[in-house]
C-alpha cells in the first residue's frame, strides 16, 4: 500500500484527548489492509515523530435503524480499522494544526 492510502483520518473525540494528554496515545483511522509495520512508518513520515507502539483493532458494522415519515428505514453501518499510535517521550502531534 502507498504511504497516503494508510491513514484515513486522525479520531478527535474526548476519550482520544485524554490518551493523548496521559498516555502521549493518538487514535486514527486506517485502512482495513493496513498493518502494524505500514501503520508506523506512515505515522512517522506524515508527522515526523518516532513511534514507540502500535495497537490496531476492528470496529464491527452496526445495524441501524429509524423511523421517519417516508416509514421505517433500516441501514448498516461499516466496519472500520482504528489504531492507537503511541509516541516516544518528549515527542507530540499537533492534529488541530490543519483545521
Amino acid at each position: 500500500m502507498k504511504l497516503n492510502e494508510i491513514l484515513i483520518k486522525p479520531i478527535l473525540t474526548e476519550k482520544a484527548n485524554a490518551f493523548q494528554e496521559k498516555k502521549r496515545t493518538f487514535s486514527f483511522r486506517v485502512a482495513k489492509q493496513a498493518n502494524k509495520l505500514e501503520i508506523k512508518t506512515a505515522v512517522e513520515s506524515f508527522y515526523g515523530v518516532s513511534v514507540e507502539d502500535v495497537r490496531t483493532v476492528v470496529v464491527p458494522g452496526k445495524n441501524k435503524s429509524r423511523f421517519t415519515k417516508s416509514g421505517f428505514v433500516k441501514g448498516r453501518k461499516p466496519a472500520y480499522k482504528k489504531a492507537y499510535v503511541v509516541v516516544a517521550e518528549g515527542e507530540t502531534i499537533d492534529l488541530y494544526s490543519n483545521i
